[in-house]
């Protein structure tokens, strides 16, 4: 049980999704941003006791990102459709996870081999996605001042996502070119 422990604490992340959706839906940004706080916290613990226990899963490899996206997704869709994010900056981080799914699911369709290994770039996006919406939160629910702190990270948000994206289809694309599997 105990080499479990850090794919529980991955699901309880992904399990509070709908609550931190629910706590920006009602204008409750302080709960918010103390429990996107605390899943970004998790996300660090999960890694150190799967390292630490020694005990990385498959599993853990694909639950531990589809909680990262499952969060990130809906706190940016939650916060644009609130107009508290910039409508262009969220198509842009939904479509590029939109792509990366969709990439590994034809990838794995046509090679029937697929390996989770993130790239640089991307862990760099996901980071930067991160500090965005806890200064987005903060400012809201702690009443923060972002001194332009929240113009910068968007854009560079969207730098890392372009060239996040970028990176995953010159990849796959590669890798499917060399491939040949009568496609």
């Amino acid at each position: 049980m105990i080499s479990q422990l850090p794919n529980l604490v991955t699901l309880a992340r992904l399990l509070a999704v709908p609550l931190a959706v629910w706590l920006m839906l009602t204008d409750h940004y302080t709960a918010a941003f103390w429990l996107f706080l605390s899943a970004g916290l998790s996300d660090a613990v999960d890694g150190y006791l799967a390292r630490r226990l020694k005990s990385r899963s498959e599993i853990g490899a694909y639950l531990d990102p589809l909680a990262d996206k499952c969060l990130l997704v809906g706190a940016y869709v939650t916060l644009g459709h609130q107009e508290h994010l910039e409508v262009w900056l969220v198509i842009l981080v939904v479509f590029r996870d939109l792509l990366i799914i969709g990439g590994a699911i034809l990838y794995h369709t046509l090679t029937h081999s697929l390996t989770m290994q993130p790239l640089f770039v991307s862990k760099l996006n996901t980071a930067i996605q991160i500090v965005l919406i806890g200064v987005v939160l903060a400012e809201l629910g702690l009443g923060l001042e972002d001194y332009g702190a929240r113009e910068v990270l968007s854009y560079t948000v969207a730098v890392t996502t372009l060239l996040s994206g970028a990176a995953y289809i010159a990849i796959w694309g590669r890798r499917l070119l060399g491939y040949g599997g009568g496609a």
